[in-house]
């Protein structure tokens, strides 16, 4: 009987059972049934047709411009979106609020519609894309024919950037606005310069955060299909990228290659985001700082 009392304690959170029972329903729906469906039905294909689909140099371009431009928006991101969080965090300045606020402007605008201002922005007509022009005075620091940033990898680089910023600001900030600012005055009163308080200082402490939110960041911009399909050009080899060759071969009918490819990205994703996670459990014991 004092067995069955003591193991049986009183829940700190009101149906505790209940809640994560709903939990784990609501997680097995929503994330693992569509993923052991993909793996389920990649494994139905043959090694050999199943390294064919994943042979072929366009699933390999399309592969290689989906990562390569969205880990180059999230380091965009990571860098200037730390500083952004700074600025907001650290001065007061007239507009500060408004600033703020059109940081969470990716997360309500809908992506096609991102994408078609993108565009229009970007293009060789655009405001922003005739400055790069060819004959143009930022243009002809680029040689004869200018900078196209529309319909190239750049322009995709662009726009995977935009629609990523918010995670990095959004996880950077609130431990921006927690970090202790008398640390700073402690190392500076120590003689230690800028440069070191922002290195041993102040960087330790945004380190998790920032991989957090360089993460997020990260596996927002591989999946993006609606910003991106609209100012790519979505060229075979050069400007396509991974999610809309699944769909153009989902509307050829070609259920197996677009499974390879859903199953490479799911495969080279994880592998991503265990890096990064392996990263943070370092950063946290090297700093002993928490995230």
């Amino acid at each position: 009987m004092t067995r069955r009392k003591a193991f049986k304690q009183p829940s700190v959170i009101p149906g505790f059972g209940l809640a994560m029972g709903f939990t784990l329903a609501y997680l097995g729906l929503v994330v693992l049934v569509p993923l052991s469906a993909l793996v389920l039905r990649s494994a139905s294909i043959g090694p050999s047709e199943f390294f064919a689909h994943a042979s072929d140099p366009r699933v390999l371009g399309a592969l290689r411009l989906s990562f390569g431009a969205s880990l180059a928006a999230a380091c965009l991101n990571a860098v200037f979106g730390f500083l952004i969080a700074w600025v907001l965090v650290r001065y007061r300045f007239p507009g500060r609020r408004a600033v703020d606020a059109v940081i969470d402007l990716p997360f309500a605008l809908p992506t096609a519609v991102a994408g078609i201002a993108l565009t229009a922005l970007y293009a060789p007509n655009g405001w922003v894309g005739q400055l790069f022009a060819p004959g143009s005075v930022l243009g002809g620091l680029f040689g004869a024919g200018g900078l196209r940033i529309a319909y190239t990898p750049l322009g995709i680089v662009v726009a995977l950037t935009f629609v990523s910023l918010p995670f990095v600001v959004r996880t950077v900030q609130p431990v921006l606005e927690e970090f202790d600012a008398e640390l700073e005055q402690a190392a500076a009163t120590l003689g230690a310069n800028r440069r070191q308080i922002v290195r041993r200082v102040i960087l330790p402490s945004v380190l998790p955060a920032l991989l957090t939110g360089f993460a997020l960041a990260l596996a927002r911009s591989v999946g993006e299909y609606g910003s991106v399909i609209f100012i790519a050009g979505n060229i075979p080899y050069v400007s396509e990228i991974a999610p809309l060759l699944i769909v153009i071969r989902l509307e050829e009918f070609d259920y197996s290659g677009a499974t390879v490819v859903a199953a490479l990205m799911l495969m080279i994703s994880f592998a991503m985001l265990l890096v990064i996670n392996l990263i943070q459990a370092w950063s946290r014991r090297r700093y002993g700082h928490g995230a």
